[in-house]
Parts: C-alpha cells; sequence; structure tokens
C-alpha cells in the first residue's frame, strides 16, 4: 500500500511561506518521499497504516491551500507510466523496500 500526499500552498506571504517549508519537513519526518515537486509517497503495510499516517498529517496541516491523500496498492503504484522523462531506478521507487514480517 502506498500512501501519496499531493498539495498545492499559498506562498506569497512569509507567513504562507513558513507554513509550507513546515507542512515539507513534518512530511519527510513522516518518511515521505519526493515523487514530483509537491506529491510525496511512501509505504504502507496495511490500509490501516495509511489511514493511521493520514489522521496523523492532519494534525499538521496548514491553514490555507489544497492538501489531497490518495492510497494506492503497490500493484496500482507499479503501473505508473512515465509520460515524458525517465524513470529512475531507485529502490525508493520500488516495493524492494517492503519487507513483511
Amino acid at each position: 500500500m502506498r500512501l501519496m500526499i499531493m498539495f498545492d500552498l499559498p506562498t506569497e506571504t512569509a507567513e504562507e511561506r513558513k507554513e509550507y517549508r513546515q507542512f515539507h519537513k513534518k512530511l519527510i519526518n513522516e518518511g515521505f518521499l519526493m515523487v514530483q515537486f509537491s506529491v510525496y509517497v511512501r509505504v504502507c503495510v496495511t490500509r490501516q497504516t495509511a489511514k493511521f499516517l493520514e489522521n496523523r498529517i492532519r494534525k499538521f496541516l496548514p491553514r490555507g491551500g489544497l492538501v489531497q491523500s490518495l492510497m494506492v496498492t503497490e500493484k496500482q503504484y507499479n503501473d505508473m507510466h512515465f509520460l515524458l522523462g525517465k524513470p529512475i531506478d531507485d529502490v525508493r521507487n520500488t516495493s524492494d523496500r517492503t519487507i513483511i514480517l
């Protein structure tokens, strides 16, 4: 299971930029990796874990902008097509990191 967080946050004022940086930093601290600008993803073992993580993110949402989450299976995530640009052969982008105990 993958949890994707996609966001579009305002950065016009100093306060909005501060909130953007704090949100970005907290996503990284939660183990998310950047897929594209403003699109982050994290591997979750189960849907329940993804929902738990989504609720943790709700606690540090910025006041403005748009933040969306999407839960997809490993199969769905691995079926992603690159329409432009080169795929990065990195272990972070595959299910090879997933260890189920």
